[in-house]
């Protein structure tokens, strides 16, 4: 039981990572469900002979909300320091979407040109304008995925320290 529960937790811990990428999986949530399993089944020591502590899991919990709320108000955030509308920031979510199957590249390019589309066509931007939005709501994009990958990262590390 306990190499099952070490084995699914790891396997949560990964799919945390795709998820932090993939739009519709939760991917920190998932890797710290992960570090909660290893909790819950008190497996293994950190390498200084170390049990997990509740001060840390809860930590991690804390973590995974901050990122998990940031995830959905960084890109607007973003959008609006540059100049963006509602609609730009609905263009790159819809250009996210339409670009997964394409992934990554197609996710990239759909989320520039769905907040670039939005804004040009429906805020009625003008070009170097909707550009301007376009890229904030890319470096919000790209923001939310590296806080939400480093996280998701660090607790896979942890889940195999703690559970092998």
């Amino acid at each position: 039981m306990e190499t099952f529960i070490a084995i699914l937790a790891l396997l949560l811990g990964l799919v945390g990572i795709v998820g932090s990428v993939a739009p519709g999986l939760p991917g920190p949530p998932l890797s710290w469900v992960g570090l909660l399993l290893v909790y819950l089944w008190g497996g293994g020591t950190d390498g200084g002979g170390n049990p997990m502590s509740l001060t840390f899991l809860l930590i991690w919990l804390a973590v995974t909300i901050v990122i998990t709320i940031l995830d959905y108000v960084v890109p607007a955030y973003f959008t609006k320091l540059t100049g963006g509308s509602k609609a730009g920031g609905w263009g790159a979510i819809i250009g996210l979407f339409a670009g997964i199957f394409l992934a990554p590249v197609g996710m990239i390019v759909g989320s520039l040109l769905g907040a670039f589309i939005a804004e040009f066509v429906f805020a009625k931007k003008d070009t170097g304008t909707s550009i301007k939005s376009a890229l904030g709501a890319f470096l919000g994009f790209l923001f939310g995925t590296g806080a939400k990958l480093a996280a998701a990262g660090v607790m896979l590390f942890y889940i195999f320290v703690f559970a092998f």
